[in-house]
């Protein structure tokens, strides 16, 4: 089954690593939906679902915590699991997005192993 991916990071570039990490991974892949950033994510929620949101914890606007805490309130995305993909080195961050429900983090720099087997419970 194809999953339909959204990837939330106030960088481009790493935007397009983690897509081209999903890839290198054998995850398939349907749609896959990028954001800037927690608003722009929710925004592009709103019309569209996905199976796996992929969030950095440090944007501008709204981060990651606040974006997962919406996720988590809302009906139509609270069952969506959320890897944060971060350079966060707080473990008191990490743990507080583990703690509001997000399904696992990996640290930047990441390999596409890591995005494997972060991802293989829950695929």
């Amino acid at each position: 089954m194809a999953l339909d991916v959204m990837i939330v990071d106030d960088s481009a570039a790493i935007r397009k690593i983690l897509h081209r990490v999903l890839l290198q991974a054998d995850i398939p892949l349907g749609a896959v939906l990028e954001a800037g950033d927690g608003k722009e994510a929710l925004e592009k929620l709103q019309s569209s679902s996905v199976n796996l949101i992929l969030s950095d914890i440090n944007m501008p606007n709204m981060d990651g915590i606040e974006l997962l805490s919406a996720l988590k309130a809302q009906e139509l995305t609270k069952g969506v699991p959320v890897i944060m993909v971060t350079t966060e080195g707080s473990s008191s961050r990490v743990m507080e997005a583990v703690n509001l429900g997000a399904s696992g983090y990996v640290r930047k720099p990441f390999t596409a192993e890591q995005i494997k087997e972060k991802l293989s419970g829950l695929i």
